[in-house]
Order: structure tokens, then C-alpha cells, then sequence
């Protein structure tokens, strides 16, 4: 952990440095607030230590410059006795906490621990916002075949070292289910897993989402922004869909994963960052390498260790296990205590190809345990949509043609979304409550039957 440390007074700035060392944290020295406010600006550090009265920039200058710049950084001030109300002051404008002369190296200790664990946990609730975490298939990984076995033990050595590491499979078998296992079992495991959906992003926002922006980069940027590497800080970053992004991007991505800095949108001055860099993608690369839409170079650096995470059909008899895991979750989620499976919907569930993998499985025992009966049996009947509603899983002619998985994922919730809004009555909120979706996106997902609400 990085600490800057700005005091005037030597004697004590010596003091202190030491006592910091000792404790285990590389601490960088600033003489003078001159000084001082050019390392705030160079950024790459965990918190900050600056006195209050100091020559050209104050410490109260230095914690506004901070706060702007580097919101999550927490800043401690030191204060002489008799300017306790000045510190007071500064706190309101974002200061952890302050520490009066003449300071106890015991105490001080204790409040730099208490700020760096307060940033570690703002970090995660950061990323947490754009994270799955409600879906039971991020839960913990669910199977015993032999092929995942194999996967899990690939995933349990690269999960210990720092490197790169690419994560291979189709649509739905859970690739950000292994990265979250990678980063748990690693050294960062107690820092940010930040997720990131290339594909799901814009390509004109995909860079200030993961490297965020100046204040006045564009029209509408009031004030500086964090990006997703940011957050990621002494933590991990996820790329899903890596193979989506442009190649303008990748450039940018490639000088990051070598240099380990960037500049923000707008910006000139670099901001470094320590993060482990994860990727995923369902696309052959080697594919878009030589049709010219991915470079070749940042594949090599990203492909170091690869792991392939096999589809559902070739690991069926992990398809029984992970539809237990799904029945047990829903009969709390919809509080269905009598919730089962009959042998015959088991035999039909181990008989059908699941195009979408896991997520389609879990989505159809979801859809299966809302329309299930006051007995909470789930028949086949159910599971393939039964009692006259159309089912993608029936076939037809709208979805004989599909085989794109994808594609086909797609329509499989587009279908799930008119369903559970028909037995809600139409009622929006609560389908897309049930769906744990947000209304916009159940607008999006009911434009192609024109039911798009004005």
C-alpha cells in the first residue's frame, strides 16, 4: 500500500515515514505542498497524509485537489493544537480524519488502518452496483462431472498467481461465474471483482466507461469520473465479450496491460493503477485476428493461460445437480416451500440440448417454479410450456430456424418476459420484480411484440 505523506516539519515527517515503513506501507515524502499537490496529481497512491499549514498549497488545498481527482483516496490531516476547528472544517469537505500534534505513532497507525479498510470497502460497493449478484448461478460453481473437475483445477492454479488470464466458452455456461472463482481464490481475493460487459456498452461509451473522464471532456461532463479500472484498483477487472471491443480500444487496453497507466477521456496526465486484468469471450479470436478485427498482439498477451468452460451438452450429468441448486433457491425466492421436481420433468430436463447452457436451464426452472401449482410439483408439461402457452422449447416458426444459441437465448427471454407479465396482469413493476429486471429493460425486452408502454 502506497501512502504520501506531505509535512514541512522534517524532524517529524521523518518520524513518521519510519513509522509507516515499519508497519509495512512504502511511504512517499513531500517537503512542501508544492511538491505534494504534483504527486496528487501523478495519483497511485492509497491514502494521504498532509499537513494542514504548509508553503504554497495548504493542506486543505491538497485534500480538495484529492478528493477531485481521486475521490476514493481517503486523506488524513495532521493539525497543530489550536486548529482542531480548521480540521473540523476540512473534514466536511471529504476528510477521513484528523490527527493532532503531537501525534501518537500507535494512534496514527490505527487511523491509517481504519481509512485504508474504509476505501477497500467503498471499492466494492462501487463495483458492486454493475455486478449479478442476486442469480443463483454466482452462487458458488454446482456440477460433478469429470470434464468440470478438470476446469475447477485449471481455474484453481491460475486463480494463485497474478497472471492474465483468458476465459473461453459459449454463451451461458457461467464465465463470469470462474472469473469471481479466479479472483476469490487469488491474493486480491479481499479487493474489487469489477465486471464489465463489452458487448453491453456502446462502443463510443466503452472507453469512458472503463477509463472514465475530465471534467469538461465532452459537453455534459460536469465533473471528473472514475472509470471501471479505477474501481478496480489492487483488485480485478473483468472483460466479458472481449472480442466485441474495437480496435482503437484494444490499443488502449494493450499499453494498460503493459504499462500499467492510462488518461482518463479528456485528460493528459497518466493514471496509474494496479489491477489483474481477466478477460472472456464466446467468439473465436483467432477468427477476428485474421479478418483484421483484433489484434494480434493483445490476443498473445491476454491468451497466456486460457481456460475453456465445456457447454451443458457435454456435461450432462451436471445438468440434474444445477437444477436441484436452482428448485432449492426459487422455493425460497418465491417462497414456494413444496417445490420439486417429478422424475419424469428430471428425465426430460437431462434430455434436452440447452442451447443457452446454464442460464437458459436456471431461467426455465425459474419460469417453471412461478407456474408451477399450490403442490409445487414441476412437470415436464411445465418445464416445456406447457398448458397451451407457446414455448421456444417446443419448436415452431418462429424459433425452428434458430441456431445461433445466442439468438436463440435471445428469444427465449423475450418470450419469459411476455409470459410472467401476462400472469402478473399486466402489471410491469411486478413482472419485472419477479424477473429481477429493471422496467426499462422489460420495455426492451417487450419492443419486438410492439407492447412498449409511451
Amino acid at each position: 500500500m502506497r501512502i504520501l505523506l506531505a509535512e514541512d516539519r522534517a524532524s517529524l515527517r521523518m518520524v513518521l515515514a519510519e513509522t509507516l515503513t515499519r508497519a509495512g506501507y512504502q511511504v512517499v515524502e513531500a517537503a512542501e505542498g508544492r511538491a505534494a499537490m504534483a504527486l496528487v496529481e501523478e495519483g497511485g497512491f492509497d491514502l494521504a497524509l498532509f499537513d494542514l499549514k504548509m508553503p504554497v498549497y495548504s493542506g486543505t488545498q491538497l485534500l480538495l485537489a484529492s478528493r477531485e481527482r481521486w475521490p476514493l483516496v481517503p486523506v488524513v490531516l495532521l493539525t497543530a493544537y489550536g486548529s482542531v476547528e480548521v480540521a473540523v472544517s476540512a473534514m466536511k469537505s471529504g476528510a477521513f480524519d484528523f490527527l493532532s500534534k503531537p501525534i501518537d505513532t500507535d494512534h496514527l497507525l490505527m487511523v491509517v488502518k481504519r481509512a485504508l479498510d474504509a476505501s477497500r470497502q467503498e471499492r466494492r460497493h462501487e463495483s458492486l452496483e454493475t455486478e449479478l449478484g442476486r442469480s443463483p448461478v454466482f452462487q458458488g460453481i454446482v456440477g460433478a462431472s469429470e470434464v468440470l473437475r478438470r476446469v475447477q483445477e485449471e481455474a484453481a492454479k491460475i486463480a494463485r498467481t497474478d497472471t492474465t488470464c483468458l476465459i473461453l466458452g459459449e454463451t451461458g455456461v457461467g464465465k463470469e461465474l470462474f472469473a469471481r472463482a479466479i479472483h476469490d481464490g487469488g491474493p486480491r481475493r479481499d479487493e474489487p471483482f469489477v465486471p464489465v460487459n463489452c458487448a453491453a456498452i456502446p462502443a463510443t461509451l466503452l472507453e469512458n466507461e472503463l477509463f472514465g473522464h475530465e471534467k469538461g471532456a465532452y459537453t455534459g461532463a460536469h465533473e471528473s469520473r472514475m472509470g471501471r479500472f479505477e474501481l478496480a484498483h489492487r483488485g480485478t477487472i473483468f472483460l466479458d465479450e472481449i472480442g466485441e471491443m474495437g480496435p482503437e480500444l484494444q490499443a488502449k487496453l494493450l499499453r494498460v496491460l503493459e504499462e500499467k497507466r492510462f488518461t482518463r477521456v479528456g485528460g493528459t496526465r497518466p493514471v496509474i493503477v494496479d489491477v489483474r486484468v481477466l478477460c472472456a469471450t464466446n467468439r473465436d479470436l483467432a477468427e477476428l485476428i485474421r479478418a483484421k478485427l483484433f489484434r494480434e498482439d493483445l490476443y498473445y498477451r491476454l491468451s497466456a493461460f486460457p481456460i475453456r468452460i465445456p457447454p451443458l451438452r457435454e456435461r450432462r450429468e451436471d445438468i440434474l445437480p444445477l437444477a436441484s441448486h436452482f428448485v432449492n433457491h426459487f422455493r425460497q425466492e418465491i417462497a414456494k416451500p413444496s417445490l420439486h421436481l417429478l422424475p419424469e420433468a428430471e428425465s426430460w430436463l437431462v434430455s434436452q440440448p440447452w442451447p443457452g447452457n446454464v442460464r437458459e436451464l436456471m431461467n426455465r426452472i425459474e419460469r417453471a417454479a412461478i407456474l408451477a401449482e399450490a403442490d409445487g410439483a414441476i412437470t415436464p408439461a411445465i418445464l416445456a410450456g406447457g398448458g397451451g402457452v407457446f414455448s421456444p422449447a417446443l419448436g415452431g416458426p418462429r424459433f425452428s430456424s434458430l441456431q445461433d444459441p445466442e439468438e436463440w437465448l435471445r428469444e427465449e427471454e423475450r418470450w419469459r418476459a411476455v409470459e410472467i407479465l401476462r400472469r402478473c396482469g399486466g402489471d410491469r413493476r411486478r413482472a419485472a420484480r419477479i424477473l429481477g429486471i429493471t422496467p426499462l429493460r422489460m420495455n426492451e425486452l417487450l419492443a419486438p411484440q410492439g407492447q412498449v408502454e409511451p
